[in-house]
């Protein structure tokens, strides 16, 4: 395993919130691990990275839909392609299983399904930036 590929490893352990990241590539086995003493030096991430999008016509929105969070660090893509329509909008009815979304991480495209059936109330405009484990995607009512 070459020096900019063991680099980049540790990069991602640094932007996410794993503790430990073993990889294996033909005879060499690599262990990047997080020391979470250093954790507590470090300023608390903030919960939200950007406004979400609210339905039209919603005087008081409530959170008492189901949320779907980010399973993964990685880049949110809200379509399957530049230029295709997005996958969901708010107010879309969806049935579990249903794309969502798609999180790229380490050149893995990563679907993420809607967990039951219902209709979005509420997405995270994050499209083409990057998310953390456990950030607010959607909520479905």
């Amino acid at each position: 395993m070459d020096l900019s590929k063991i680099e980049t490893l540790i990069a991602f352990v640094g932007r996410s919130n794993i503790s430990q990241l073993i990889v294996t590539e033909k005879d060499t086995t690599v262990r990047i691990f997080r020391d979470s003493s250093y954790d507590a030096h470090l300023p608390a991430r903030q919960e939200a990275m950007a406004p979400l999008k609210h339905a039209q016509g919603v005087e008081n929105p409530t959170t008492e839909g189901f949320v779907v969070s980010a399973p993964i660090f990685g880049v949110l893509h809200s379509a399957a392609a530049p230029g295709d329509p997005p996958f969901v909008a708010v107010g879309d009815n969806v049935v579990e299983g249903q794309t969502l979304f798609i999180i790229e991480a380490m050149k893995v495209f990563n679907k993420i399904s809607a967990p039951r059936s219902g209709r979005i109330t509420r997405l995270a405009d994050l499209n083409g930036t990057e998310v953390e484990a456990g950030d607010m995607l959607a909520e479905i009512a």
